[in-house]
This record gives C-alpha cells, structure tokens and sequence, in this order.
C-alpha cells in the first residue's frame, strides 16, 4: 500500500496506464538576423492556432465540465496574452537571435523554475498551467504530435508523473475509472475537475512507491483515504470489491432519506444544509435534500479568469442560487482570498505566512470598491430569496462595525437608484478566530448569526498548518481546547438569542452530534455529499441519551478520550457508513439504514 493524498473520492480498480514523461527535448537553434521577422511571424502563428485549439477545447467540454470549470482554459488563454511572459519570448529571441520554440521554451523553463521555488502551493500549481500553454504552443511549433493517449476501448486507471488540463478533457469518463499522479496538489485545476468529473484521484505518491508503476499492473486507489494498491492480493481485492459494492448500496440507501425530515429519534430538528462553490452543485444540494445553503463560497466566482467579476455577472449567479432554493436560507460568505487562495491579476503581498496576513476580511475592508460591487450584487438578489450575508474572518468589533457601515452604504446607493432588495436581511460572521471566540459575547450583540468554521478555527486554535505535512499529524477538531471554544461560542450565542451553525468540515463527522446536541447547536452545513451520510446518523441518536455529555467531555484530557466519550452516544457503528446491512428499524422502517 501505497499513501498519497485524496483529492477526489471513490474507489476506483483496474489495470493501469502510464502516461510516460513527456519533456521537448531538440538542439538549441540560432538564427540570422535576417530571419528575425520569420521567426516572430511563426511566433504569432503558433499562438494563433494554440487560441484556436483552447477556445475549442473549451467549448467541446462545456456540457461535461460546466461553465466555471471551463474557466480554467480562459486562464490558459490569458498565459499567450500575458506581455509578461511573451516580452521574455520576444526579448530572447531579438537578443540572443534564438529560434521561436528554443525562446518559447526557455521561457517556459524561467517560470516554471520561478514558481516552483515559491514556497506557496497554489503558485506552485500554477507553474503546471504555464508548462501545458507552453508544451501546446512548442507542438504547434515543431509540428510534433501529441503525447501518448490512453485507449479508447478499454476501462484503465490513469497514472502520470503530472497531468494538465488539457490532458484531462481527453479523458472518456466511462473509461477513466481514477487518477493517479506523483505530484500534484488538492487545489490545483486537475483535481478540481476530477472532482468535477466524479473520477477517483489520488496525488502524491512521488519517492513512496518502490518500484515504477507500469502499463497493465492491477491498481486500487481510495480516493476518501488517499491510498493506492499496486499489484495487491486476492484479499484485498476481494476486500475492496465488496467495499465499493457496499459503498454504493450504501449511497442508493442513503438516497431513499433525502426528503425525511432531519431529526433525531425523540424529535429534535435539526438543519442540514450545503456548502458550495458554484451554481453547478445545485442539483445535487437539491437531490439531497439540504435545507439550504449554508455557506456559499464566493471566491471560486473570482478564480481561473483574467479579471474581477462584474457587478451583473455576480448578481445573475446569486439570483439563480436564491431562486432554486426556493425560499430556503442562503448564506454568502464575502470574498474569502489570500492565505491558500490566490487570483492570477490581484497583485497581493509577499508574506512569510499568508495564512495570519492580508486576506479575507482584510482584502475586503481596505478594497472597498471590489466590496461594495460584490454587496450591491448580493443585495439585489436578496429581492429573489433568503439571501444572507456573512463576513469571514472577523477578529473585531471595528472590523464588524466597518463592514456593516460600507453595507449601509451600498444599501442607500440601492435606494436611491429604486433598486429593490431585501432591506432586512440577515448578516452574520465567521466565527473562525480565537479572537473571536473570546469577544463572542460583544460580536453577538451586533450581528444576527454565528457560523463556526471548524477548519481555520482548529489550525489558529493549535497553531498547526492543516497544508503542511510535517505537523499535519497535529491537526486535531476533537483537542479539548477546540470544544471549549465551541462551547464559549455556542453559550455566547445563544445568550443572546442569536442562532448558530457549524460549517467547517467538524460539521459533516458524525461522531460530533453528541456534541452539537449537547450545545443546543441544531444547524450544520457541510459538503452536498455528506448531508444523507450525517442525516442516517442522526436518524439513529437521541437527544436524551446526549444533552448530558458535557459532563463527561470536560473531564477528558485528551481527544483520544473525548472521541471514546462519544463513541458511546453514536448509535450507528462508523464502520456501518459503509457497510449497510439489511437490518431495518420496526419503529421507523423508512427512516435510517442501519
């Protein structure tokens, strides 16, 4: 067995096809002055036919990708515009008198080295965009053919050293079964659309395996737990078969409680809704049954394009969002970038860690043009739906106080062009900061919600970075401190009649709903395919049996003792989420799977 990192789920199993490692490899080429303008015309040329062939790409894939996810090719598109990058190709090219593809190359090389060395994921996932423009520009050059493409007759894995964008609209889903790559990373434009795609993926197997993998070797890959299995046993594939069958026996189950009310077995309600990035997950929010939209990721709007999005492009997506949910709560989070989220064309600061430094929040209150086009936007969806408002990563009142005053401030604009919208909408923050948990009790008076996000809130809790690998192991939702900053949170909250939800990932475990029963917190948004998983469970709890474990929990030293707590309260068996039975329950036969 073999440990990567899960960046798209499922379990995938067949044999394998390596893509070999594709690098141009030719002779450095001068050229006579005299064929400079040559040069540059085929230059011009080969950016031409490369436009051409995105711009294809890219409208051939729409219908499977959707059209955010095609927006990753808009920012292929803008690496041939960048005078950046082409003011390096010319510049070689007049000084040195190199030929257009030896230029096109170096330049590639400059900046692929130039980004690698960054230390910054996202910048580093990056560098993969300019190597695939630049690969596809050197093709249309030397008039190579493309690189070694899977079969078209036969279901495989696919494994690579990398893969690009471009190489992923090639690939047949019905015979993809998974991905595997040495390198790569859970953000990067390949995982986002495998994700997309609904394809199995695990990455960064790179100096772990100890032999290649070949063309034909029998793979497994467990894109949940980020494994792969090269050649294995007969018991584990037999073990795996029956898991995936279990896997999706589970999922048609779990399908049949989409629309039971959200409860547990003595009655207490509780609201599932769902955390999404783009319009496109709306069918499957509704599919589930969520109670709404509990954190609407804004930034992804403003990722993979060359330029900010506009006022009427922001405010058609909320609206759409508002009126298929049909009445139901929608929250927006306010642009959360900086830390691990980057935009190509917003020039940020170079920090020693981005993640305590200018983002979220910040970014908002000091641009407040880039604010104040995105609250107009969402307030005049609010006329359309259950719009409401959230500020992420709010460490003070002043910073509160500002946003609600530039808020005030787009609503009379509002006004004043008779433009309707929800005057009263809710506004509420991210509770995401030890800071703000300590002063929740000032926050609370002024707001109208609290959503916790658990994932920040964990990694500022115990100073552990939840990205690097070192200290991952650290990274722990169930430490003693983390519950008692849940509970401050809650208590302060509800004092003052104020309702708060969960929206970090804490939100979709379900050995936490002792907890949150305990905490009187009834509402918790989490991904779209999460929500049947913790509905089944809470199906299965009792409110009676947790509302009294607090007790217990603020005796326990450790989070290894506080999880066997409440593994006592959790009436369904972890290993039950994947292995369903055909045991019903008499009380409530259509209610849960056991």
């Amino acid at each position: 067995m073999v440990e990567g990192i899960g960046a798209s789920s499922g379990i995938a199993m067949g044999k394998a096809f390596v893509i070999p490692t594709w690098e141009w490899d030719f002779p450095e080429k001068l050229i006579d002055v005299t064929d400079l303008a040559f040069e540059f015309e085929r230059l011009y040329d080969g950016i031409r036919h490369s436009k051409n062939e995105i711009e294809q790409i890219k409208q051939e894939f729409v219908s499977v990708l959707g059209e955010e996810q095609t927006q990753i090719f808009d920012a292929h598109l803008a690496i041939l515009e960048d005078p950046i990058f082409m003011n390096e190709v010319q510049g070689i090219m007049q000084r040195q008198y190199k030929a257009a593809e030896v230029a096109v190359k170096e330049a590639i090389e400059k900046f692929v080295n130039m980004f690698d060395l960054l230390d910054d994921t996202y910048m580093q996932e990056r560098a993969l965009d300019i190597k695939d423009v630049g690969n596809r520009l050197l093709k249309h050059l030397l008039g190579a053919l493309e690189e070694t493409l899977p079969p078209k007759d036969q279901q495989y894995i696919l494994v690579a050293k990398e893969l690009s964008p471009s190489q992923m609209v090639h690939l047949d889903v019905n015979l993809a079964l998974g991905l595997v790559t040495m390198l790569g990373g859970k953000t990067s434009h390949v995982a986002i659309m495998a994700r997309a795609m609904n394809v199995p993926y695990v990455l960064g197997i790179e100096g772990k395996l100890q032999t290649p993998i070949q063309s034909g070797d029998y793979l497994i890959i467990d894109g949940d737990e980020g494994v792969v299995f090269v050649n294995p046993s007969e018991d584990i594939i037999e073990r795996y078969e029956a898991r995936k069958a279990n896997w999706n026996a589970l999922h048609e189950q779990l399908q049949k409680l989409a629309h039971l009310p959200s409860e547990t077995e003595d009655g207490l309600q509780f609201q599932l809704a769902a955390n999404i990035s783009s319009v496109k997950e709306l069918d499957q929010v509704i599919k589930n049954g969520a109670s709404g939209v509990g954190l609407f990721r804004t930034e992804f709007l403003y990722m993979d394009r060359n330029s900010f999005p506009l006022e009427e492009e922001q405010f058609a997506v909320y609206k759409e969002v508002a009126v298929r949910m049909e009445g139901k709560r929608v929250v927006i989070r306010t642009l959360d970038i900086g830390g691990d989220k980057h935009l190509d064309y917003l020039a940020l600061p170079e920090e020693e860690n981005p993640s305590l430094g200018y983002r979220a929040i910040r970014i908002s209150l000091d641009r407040t043009d880039l604010f104040k086009t995105q609250l107009r936007a969402i307030l005049r969806a609010s006329h359309y739906g259950n719009i409401q408002i959230m500020y992420p990563m709010i460490s003070s009142l002043d910073e509160l106080r500002k946003a609600n005053e530039i808020l005030a401030e787009v609503k009379r604009e509002l006004t004043a062009m008779n433009m309707p919208f929800n005057s009263n909408l809710e506004v509420g923050i991210m509770i995401e900061l030890p800071a703000a948990v300590m002063i929740s009790e000032l926050l609370a008076q002024e707001v109208d919600f609290f959503s916790i996000g658990t994932n920040d809130l964990v990694q500022y809790v115990l100073a552990v970075d939840r990205m690097n690998e070192t200290v991952a192991h650290l990274y722990d939702p169930f430490h003693p401190a983390v519950l008692r900053m849940l509970r401050l949170t809650a208590q302060n909250a509800q004092r003052y009649g104020k309702h708060v939800s969960v929206c970090g990932e804490l939100a979709g475990d379900i050995r936490a709903l002792p907890i949150w029963i305990a905490l009187g917190i009834t509402e918790l948004s989490m991904s779209v395919q999460s929500i049947l998983r913790v509905k089944n469970s809470l199906l299965q709890s009792r409110q009676s049996e947790s509302s009294t474990i607090w007790e217990e929990l603020s005796r326990c030293p450790n989070s290894s003792s506080v999880v066997e707590v409440l593994s006592k309260y959790i009436q369904a068996d972890l290993a039950e989420q994947t292995q369903p039975s055909q045991t019903t329950n008499p009380a409530k036969p259509a209610s849960r799977i056991v």
